[in-house]
C-alpha cells in the first residue's frame, strides 16, 4: 500500500479521498488555487500546496505543476477524482513517466474510450449491444445526412469527443438536420477541440441506466450492478439510485456481463462505469465508458457495503479486488440527490455567493452527506456550483425514498440560491415515486416540478413571526441577566399596554407582496392573525434556528435562518425566503433608495472609487463589476454620504447583494 498519495482534485471528492486514505493510514497531499486557500479539501489532508491561480486551466489543470508538487511532496501516487484530469490521457502517462501510479486505468484504456466513436467500433466487436447509429471516419455532412436517412428519425447527433450534453442535437425530420450538424460541430469544437460528431437512433422516453465496473492487474473484471440515473437536466445527473427500480434479475445479470466484457475489452484496470440507454421495452444498449470514479458511486457503496475508494487504493497498489462476484450483493436500496447553487426557475442557471448559514440533516447509516462546503466558504465563478452530495440508504425504496424527502426538507443554505426546493418536488412526485422515470422526466412534469408562484403558506408565516418573537424574548432574557437589575419590568417584551389589547404588529416581504401579521400577548401563546385566518401560536427556538412550533394544537418542525434582515423558513418541504419589514422606515428609505446599489447579477468587484465617510453626488461612479464578460458600473443614485462598503476589489458577490450603502447627508 502506498504511504502518501496527491489528491489532484477539490471538493467533495477530495475530501471524500482524504477520508478513506485516513482510515488506511495513508497520508494525503492537497493541491490548491488561491481561490481555494481555506477550502475544506485543504484541512482535509495531511499538508496542501498551492499551485496556482484561481482559473482551472492555470491550477487543477496543470498537470506539469501537480506532478511537481508529487515530486516534492514525497507522493507515491495521484488519485484524480473526478473531472479536470482524471481521464486526461496525456496526464496519466506523464504520471508513469515520472514514476508515480496513476489511479486510474491505463493510458490506453482512457484512449481508447476517450472517443466515443473509437468506443463503439470496440464494443461492437465484443459483443456489446449498440444504439443502431453510424459512427465511422466519413464526416461528410450528406454522408451524415444519409446515415440518418438509414437509421429513421428522430436522430441524435453526439460530438465523439466529450459528454455534458455539449455537441448534442435531437433531429426530428430530415430538412433539420444541416442545420443541427453545423451547430453541434460548432458546439463539440468549441469545447473539445474536435469537431467529429456520430449520429445515432433517438430512442424516445429511454433510461438512463449505468454499471459499476472495476478490474484488478491480473484481469480479474467484477461488475457491483447499476445505478439509474435518468433524472437529468441540460443532459446532466442530479438524482440517482441503485438499484434501478423495476429491473428484473435476469436484466440485471444481462447488463452486468455486458459492463465486464467491455471492461475486458479495453484491458481495463480500476473503477470505470459502463454508460447504457435502456428504451420502454427494457432492451439496453452501449453509449459511453467512463473512465473514472463516477459522481455517484455513494449509492453503490450504500447498496454493496463497499468502498470504492478503497478499492482504487487496493487495485493501484497492485493488490486483487477486495471481493470476486459471487461475493458481491445488493442490500437495500439507496438515492443521491446532487443540491447544486443554481436558480432551477432560470434554466438551472449556475448561481455563487457566499454560504452564510448551512444546516443539514444528522448523518447516520441512512444518510450520508459528501461535501467540501462549509458555512462561510464561497461558491465562486470558478468551480462547478456542486454544494453536496444528500445520500440516503434504507432496507427498500419505499422507505429510502421517504428518508431522501425528509432529508431534502431539513438541508437549507442561505447566502445563493439553491436546487434543493426542487430536488424536494421531484422526490414528492407520484410518478417518481412509483419508480415511472426516464431522461425526460423533468420535462414531461414542468408543470408539477415549476409551479406558479403562490401566496406564502400560513405555517411559513406563522414559523417566521415566531422566529421574529421567540428571538426578541432571547435577546431580553441576555440583557436582563446582564444588567444590574434583572427583575426590571423594563426587560418585559409581554407587548404590555395600558387601557388596550397588547399586540404586536410584524411586516414582512414576501417578494413584492408586504404581508402583514399581528401577534396578540396571551398568558400561555401567542394569538397570531395571519391573512387567511387566525391562530393559537407558541414554540421552542434553538440557537441554530430549529425551531419547535405548535399551531392549534398540531406540533411541527420548522427552520428558520437570518441573514440580516431576510428569513429563509422552512416547513415539511416548503421553503420561503421572507424579508422583515417598516413600513415607516422603508418610507423614509424610499427617499434614498430610488436607486440600486445591489449586484444585478453574480459578478466580480473590479474596482472601488470610495470608501465609508465620503460624500457623494447624483451620477458618480461608486463601483465596478464584471458579470458575463461585461462591465456594470453602480453609481450614485442622490447626493449623500457612503455609510459602508461591504465588498473589496477581486472579490465575487452574488446576484442581489448590497455592494454599498449611501445616507443621507443632511
Amino acid at each position: 500500500m502506498f504511504d502518501k498519495i496527491l489528491i489532484a482534485n477539490r471538493g467533495e471528492i477530495a475530501c471524500r479521498v482524504a477520508r478513506t486514505c485516513r482510515a488506511m493510514g495513508v497520508a494525503t497531499v492537497a493541491v490548491y488555487s488561491e481561490a481555494d486557500a481555506d477550502a475544506m479539501h485543504v484541512h482535509a489532508c495531511d499538508e496542501a500546496w498551492l499551485i496556482g491561480p484561481a482559473p482551472a486551466r492555470e491550477s487543477y489543470l496543470n498537470g506539469a505543476r501537480i506532478l511537481e508538487v508529487a515530486r516534492q511532496s514525497g507522493a507515491q501516487a495521484v488519485h484524480p477524482g473526478y473531472g479536470f484530469l482524471s481521464e486526461n490521457a496525456g496526464f496519466a502517462k506523464a504520471c508513469a513517466e515520472a514514476g508515480i501510479v496513476f489511479i486510474g486505468p491505463p493510458v490506453a484504456a482512457i484512449e481508447a474510450m476517450g472517443s466515443k466513436s473509437a468506443a463503439k467500433s470496440i464494443m461492437e466487436k465484443a459483443g456489446v449491444p449498440l444504439v443502431p447509429g453510424y459512427h465511422g471516419d466519413d464526416q461528410a455532412p450528406e454522408r451524415l445526412a444519409a446515415a440518418a436517412d438509414d437509421i429513421g428519425y428522430p436522430v441524435l447527433i453526439k460530438a465523439s469527443a466529450g459528454g455534458g450534453g455539449k455537441g448534442m442535437r435531437r433531429v426530428d425530420k430530415p430538412e433539420d438536420f444541416a442545420e443541427a450538424l453545423a451547430a453541434a460541430k460548432r458546439e463539440a469544437a468549441s469545447a473539445f477541440g474536435d469537431e467529429h460528431v456520430l449520429v445515432e437512433k433517438y430512442l424516445v422516453g429511454p433510461r438512463h441506466v449505468e454499471v459499476q465496473v472495476f478490474a484488478d492487474g491480473d484481469g480479474n473484471t467484477v461488475h457491483l450492478f447499476e445505478r439509474d440515473c435518468s433524472i437529468q437536466r441540460r443532459h446532466q445527473k442530479v438524482i440517482e439510485e441503485a438499484p434501478a427500480p423495476g429491473l428484473d434479475e435476469g436484466r440485471r445479470a444481462e447488463m452486468g456481463a455486458a459492463a465486464v466484457a467491455a471492461a475486458k475489452a479495453i484491458g481495463y484496470q480500476g473503477a470505470g462505469t459502463v454508460e447504457f440507454i435502456m428504451d420502454a421495452a427494457g432492451a439496453f444498449y452501449f453509449m459511453e465508458m467512463n473512465t473514472r470514479l463516477q459522481v455517484e458511486h455513494p449509492v453503490t457503496e450504500c447498496i454493496t457495503g463497499q468502498d470504492l475508494v478503497a478499492w482504487q487504493l487496493t487495485v493501484a497498489a497492485g493488490g486483487p479486488l477486495p471481493s470476486n462476484q459471487a461475493e458481491l450483493s445488493i442490500s437495500g436500496h439507496a438515492f443521491e440527490a446532487r443540491i447544486y447553487a443554481e436558480d432551477a426557475s432560470r434554466d438551472f442557471l449556475p448561481a455563487t455567493g457566499t454560504i452564510a448559514h448551512l444546516r443539514t440533516p444528522a448523518e447516520s447509516r441512512h444518510v450520508r452527506i459528501d461535501t467540501g462546503v462549509r458555512e462561510g466558504d464561497t461558491i465562486s465563478v470558478h468551480y462547478d456550483p456542486m454544494i453536496a452530495k444528500l445520500v440516503v440508504w434504507d432496507h427498500d425504496r419505499t422507505t429510502a425514498l421517504r428518508r431522501l424527502q425528509h432529508a431534502l426538507e431539513q438541508y437549507l443554505v442561505v447566502g445563493t440560491v439553491t436546487n434543493a426546493a426542487f430536488l424536494a418536488r421531484v422526490a414528492a412526485h407520484p410518478a417518481f415515486a412509483e419508480g415511472g422515470v426516464d431522461t425526460g422526466f423533468i420535462d414531461t412534469h414542468r408543470q408539477e416540478l415549476f409551479p406558479a408562484a403562490s401566496p406564502v403558506s400560513s405555517r411559513i408565516l406563522a414559523a417566521a413571526a415566531l422566529f421574529e418573537l421567540l428571538s426578541v424574548d432571547q435577546q431580553a432574557e441576555i440583557r436582563a441577566a446582564a444588567s444590574s437589575d434583572p427583575w426590571s419590568p423594563w426587560h418585559l417584551t409581554d407587548g404590555w399596554r395600558p387601557n388596550s389589547d397588547n399586540y404586536h404588529t410584524l411586516h414582512f416581504m414576501d417578494g413584492e407582496q408586504d404581508v402583514e401579521v399581528i401577534a396578540h400577548y396571551r398568558d400561555d401563546c401567542f394569538l397570531l392573525e395571519l391573512p387567511d385566518g387566525e391562530v393559537r401560536a407558541n414554540g421552542t427556538l434553538n440557537a441554530d434556528g430549529r425551531l419547535r412550533m405548535e399551531l392549534d394544537g398540531v406540533h411541527l418542525d420548522a427552520m428558520v435562518l437570518r441573514d440580516g434582515q431576510r428569513l429563509t423558513t422552512g416547513v415539511g418541504g416548503d421553503t420561503r425566503e421572507l424579508v422583515v419589514h417598516d413600513p415607516l422606515i422603508a418610507g423614509m428609505e424610499d427617499e434614498l433608495s430610488e436607486g440600486s446599489l445591489t449586484a444585478p447579477m453574480p459578478g466580480l468587484v473590479l474596482a472601488v472609487n470610495v470608501s465609508a465617510g465620503d460624500h457623494v453626488s447624483e451620477g458618480d461612479a461608486l463601483l465596478v463589476l464584471e458579470a458575463m464578460k461585461m462591465e456594470y458600473t453602480i453609481r450614485a443614485f442622490a447626493d449623500g454620504v457612503v455609510e459602508h462598503v461591504n465588498y473589496a476589489v477581486g472579490d465575487q458577490v452574488s446576484e442581489g447583494a448590497e455592494l454599498l450603502a449611501i445616507v443621507s447627508g443632511d
